[in-house]
């Protein structure tokens, strides 16, 4: 229930007086850019990295730039870093995240506007037809009248000016709300960023990962060939069986078909990177290599520190903890009243004879079902809930810091290790081969000093390919691109 109350006596109806007119974020692992060519070859040789700026992050103030125009990927060998770059300038997802945010930047200046004065103008006129039918009492004799209006009789043209002088905070707390949703929003376009730098680190990686394995099989054909040389040699002069010369010949075949998976394995990896870029999937993007060791150390408990204070999520928990409680600000206001005023000024038929209008409401809802209080709880509720949902976001992003470095430390080891196993597994080799050249070794020896000397090489090739994924995704933990 409503009631209307004058400024003055707080009670009574609305008054209405005659007068004047008018109311009136370790250090971030970088390297090359991404993109392997579209007929994978052997991988390139190693060249320094050259970082590309990043373009300029938004502000709460004004939306991030539009991306420009993309540079052409043809003839050209580009490093991680110019690859993040392309990717961060023309990948429709973030602009996508952009134009959000652009939205709800433009939703605090609706939810701001009721505080504004609001001016309206209307214009009317009706034409109109009455019929009354009179019996008279004494003759019984039924007469009809017709009454007619025309519409320059009937014209009313109008104009008000309205503004809410006093609503106890209640239009200030809503605009707060939505100022804090529109920061969520900006923190969605970081995220989004951050997470197409690291799908692009990763597609990078597996494509130089896939030519590792592809240089390993070639290299192992090649090996392979020469047992089949000497397999055969060997039987022709009647010092070896046939089964020796096809078993040298299944691992031919054998390391032909990682070729096949390593080349297809490219492919993939260059429509992914691409894809990641924002560029055309089928572009030929040719990369510079950068899967090399480098060991690093870190402090984790400064890495935790830097994630809680870089990671749009958190900031992103924290904003919508914000935007809740000015939603209880604006439940708890909605108990008190507000105070309006109004001018108007009309003008009637054709000659438009003057009238105005100056009005003072306060409207206050002394009773409504108990709808005003069951929001408040359901405010309240929810800003409860948003401030455990800050301390879980909190303790998630200290275990995701917490398992990356530790997965970046067990790559490191993994590769120490490989590298170890890759030297023994050579010399095995070279042992077994000798052997077997000189007859009093076994076919069956040799390809098996083969196969290891093979899935040592992959091993390595597997840890250093998952040491660099571990470090792009710990810079991610730790909420950088």
């Amino acid at each position: 229930m409503k009631i209307a109350v004058v400024a003055v006596l707080m009670l009574g109806a609305t008054v209405v007086t005659a007068g004047a007119q008018g109311l009136p974020g370790t250090q971030q692992q970088t390297g090359p850019a991404p993109a392997p060519p579209a007929a994978p070859a052997p991988a390139p040789a190693m060249t320094p990295a050259t970082p590309t700026p990043a373009p300029p992050a938004a502000t709460a103030d004004s939306p991030p730039p539009a991306p420009g125009g993309r540079p052409s990927l043809l003839g050209r060998v580009i490093d991680l870093d110019e690859a993040v770059a392309i990717g961060l300038e023309a990948n429709p997802s973030i602009q996508q995240r952009l134009y959000a945010y652009a939205a709800a930047r433009y939703a605090v200046d609706q939810v701001l506007a009721p505080l504004m004065p609001q001016l309206t103008g209307s214009v009317s006129a009706t034409k109109s037809q009455n019929v009354l039918l009179s019996t008279s009492p004494t003759s019984g004799v039924t007469t009809k009248f017709t009454t007619a209006r025309e519409m320059n009789q009937t014209f009313l043209a109008q104009v008000t000016l309205s503004q809410i002088l006093f609503d106890f905070g209640k239009t200030m707390a809503a605009t707060d709300a939505a100022k804090k949703l529109a920061e969520v929003s900006l923190q969605s376009v970081e995220l989004q960023r951050q997470l197409i730098s690291l799908t692009i680190k990763q597609a990078y990686t597996n494509i130089l990962f896939a030519k590792r394995l592809e240089q390993v099989a070639l290299q192992a054909v090649s090996r392979a060939q020469l047992n089949l040389k000497s397999a055969q040699g060997f039987y022709e002069v009647g010092t070896r069986p046939k089964s020796d010369v096809v078993r040298a010949e299944v691992d031919v075949a054998n390391a032909r078909v990682d070729i096949i998976r390593a080349r297809n394995a490219q492919r993939l990896g260059l429509f992914a990177l691409n894809t990641a870029m924002g560029i055309a999937v089928d572009t030929p993007t040719q990369i510079r290599d950068n899967l090399v060791y480098q060991p690093v150390t870190m402090d984790s408990v400064k890495l935790r520190e830097e994630a809680l204070q870089s990671r749009p999520e958190y900031k992103q928990a924290k904003l919508q903890a914000q935007q809740s409680e000015a939603l209880l600000r604006g439940a708890t206001r909605a108990f008190f009243p507000s105070v309006t005023g109004s001018g108007s000024y009309s003008g009637a038929s054709t000659e438009l004879n003057p009238a105005w209008a100056l009005t003072l409401s306060l409207n206050w809802t002394l009773f409504d079902g108990g709808g005003l209080i069951a929001a408040y709880r359901v405010a309240n509720a929810n800003f409860e809930a948003a401030k455990a949902n800050v301390a879980a976001s909190g303790l998630d992003i200290s275990n995701q810091v917490e398992q990356s470095w530790s997965t970046v430390t067990e790559a490191q080891e993994r590769i120490q290790a490989a590298q170890a196993a890759v030297a023994s597994a050579q010399e095995n080799f070279r042992l077994a081969q000798g052997r077997f050249d000189a007859g009093v070794g076994t076919i069956l020896e040799l390809t098996d000093a083969q196969l290891a000397l093979t899935q040592a090489q992959n091993t390595e090739a597997q840890a250093l390919a998952d040491f660099k994924n571990a470090l792009y995704a710990l810079d991610r933990a730790v909420g950088r691109r």
